[in-house]
This record gives structure tokens, C-alpha cells and sequence, in this order.
């Protein structure tokens, strides 16, 4: 008795298979973010937010409203993408639903089209939708966590405090947006097993052509003008101190404050003409 091939057997094929071509070419990509990063669009990305966020603390925190501003661009856009997906969750449990009145049963699939298959289609692209909701809501709470440190008045929040929130919502981003990738292909076996492999297969292709970067890592120069005036900060700190020990309170404090504009005027032109104004 020899087996009968029927067009309900291309679920059990297709699916899977483009399933797991996504699955294996995104393990790939992680295992290139945590290895070799500098060959990754995402590591390229990362790296220059970091330097964004040391050019930004170099500027004095009432003039940080550009900062502020980009970091509230990705907030809308997170803000944004989170709405659409729990907007199309309760749309699918809508039709999840009322899946026995669906209008893509019968005749105008070609593959398993029974109310069991149909239901675990829906509920596998709910999962996605879901999954995409809680990292754009992950996103938009480390990028305000980030826009609350960048705008401290005192301005002694560690660097790497700033950079890890804003990496954090980058890295929150972008797998919301992997979870958009595996939903899009999903719903595509809504209308068959051959349009979702097909669009799995593309997916892939596209997402490896923009998932490679070719350039090299920008290297940002550090600013000479700023370590140097604290280099010269701490060396009159240092200059009064020892005046305060040898001399008396008076005198020291009058020589160590002279020294102190001696040297941060002779170093920094700007504080110079900026003193005088």
C-alpha cells in the first residue's frame, strides 16, 4: 500500500523548513553581533551610538536639547510600532475568534486548510505580535531611562551608565523588529504553505544583504581641548592643596586661585576671551 501524497501534506514540508530557515539564519546573525560585531550592520550602529553619547556629555547640559530631541524620535518610532503590533493582536484574536467563518478556508488554499491548522496559525503570528509588543515596550523604557540620565544637571552620571541604556533600547529595537520579520512571514501561510516558504527564503536573502557591513569602524577622535583642561583642572586642585598645607589659609588660597586662572586661561583660549567678555 503505497503512500498517497494529498496537498494537505505541504504543511508538514514547507513550513517548518522555512521556519527553520529563519531560525538557523538569525542564530547565525547572533553568533556575528557577539563574536565579530564590526562585520554586522548592528554592530556598526552600536558603535556609533557610543560615540554619540561621549560627544553628547562633552556638551553642558542646558545645551543637551539635540540630544533629547533625537532620542525622542526613537521613542515616537518605538511608540508607534508598539501600538500597530497590539492593534494587529487583537485583530488576529479577533479572527481567531470567529476562525469557523473564515473566508480563507476551502477552495482558495492550496494546502491543509482544517480549523485546527488555521488556529495554529493564528496563534503562532499572535505569539510574534506579542513578542514584538513587549520589546518596543522594553525599547521605549530604557531610551526614557536614557533621556533622564543624559539631561542630569550635575553632569556626574558614568558614561557607561548612558551607553548601556541607550545600547539596551537599540538592541530591544531590533529584535521587535526580528519579531515583525517572523509575524510577516507567518501571515503569509495564511493564503498556503508555498507563499510562506517563498517569503521565508526572501526574507532571508534581503535580511542577509542588510545585515553585512563592509565599512570600517569610524574612528572618533577624542576631544584634545577638553582633556587637557581637566588634566590642568586637577593639577592646580593638586597646587592648591599643597599651598593649603605650607602657607597660611589667606595667602594660599589667593596664590592657588591666581595659579589655578593661570593655567586654565593659558591652556584654553576660549575661557580666556569668554572671561574677559
Amino acid at each position: 500500500m503505497g503512500w498517497n501524497f494529498k496537498e494537505e501534506h505541504l504543511d508538514l514540508f514547507m513550513v517548518p523548513l522555512g521556519f527553520l530557515i529563519m531560525c538557523i539564519y538569525h542564530l547565525y546573525l547572533l553568533y556575528k553581533c557577539l563574536h565579530c560585531p564590526e562585520f554586522t550592520s548592528i554592530g556598526f550602529e552600536n558603535h556609533n551610538k557610543k560615540a554619540w553619547v561621549e560627544k553628547m556629555l562633552l556638551i553642558d547640559t542646558k545645551d543637551r536639547g539635540l540630544a533629547i530631541s533625537v532620542l525622542n524620535g526613537l521613542l515616537s518610532g518605538s511608540t508607534s510600532l508598539c501600538s500597530i503590533s497590539l492593534v494587529l493582536c487583537s485583530l488576529i484574536g479577533a479572527l481567531l475568534g470567529n476562525s469557523s467563518n473564515n473566508f480563507f478556508t476551502g477552495r482558495f488554499i492550496f494546502g491543509d486548510s482544517s480549523q485546527s491548522v488555521n488556529s495554529i496559525k493564528y496563534i503562532a503570528i499572535l505569539a510574534f505580535f506579542l513578542l514584538a509588543f513587549a520589546c518596543f515596550v522594553q525599547t521605549t523604557r530604557h531610551l526614557i531611562h536614557a533621556s533622564f540620565l543624559i539631561s542630569m544637571p550635575n553632569g556626574d552620571v558614568p558614561v557607561h551608565c548612558i551607553q548601556k541604556a541607550v545600547i539596551r533600547g537599540s538592541n530591544f529595537w531590533n529584535a521587535g523588529l526580528r519579531a515583525l520579520y517572523f509575524a510577516t512571514t507567518l501571515l503569509l501561510w495564511i493564503f498556503g504553505p508555498i507563499p510562506m516558504f517563498v517569503g521565508s527564503v526572501s526574507t532571508v536573502m534581503i535580511l542577509h544583504f542588510l545585515d553585512i557591513n563592509k565599512e570600517p569602524l569610524i574612528q572618533y577622535a577624542p576631544d584634545k581641548n577638553t582633556h587637557g583642561s581637566h588634566s590642568l583642572q586637577k593639577l592646580a586642585q593638586k597646587i592648591s592643596g599643597a599651598f593649603q598645607h605650607n602657607g597660611s589659609p589667606k595667602e594660599s588660597n589667593i596664590v592657588s586661585q591666581n595659579q589655578t586662572e593661570h593655567l586654565v586661561t593659558t591652556s584654553n583660549p576660549v575661557f580666556t576671551v569668554s572671561q574677559n567678555q
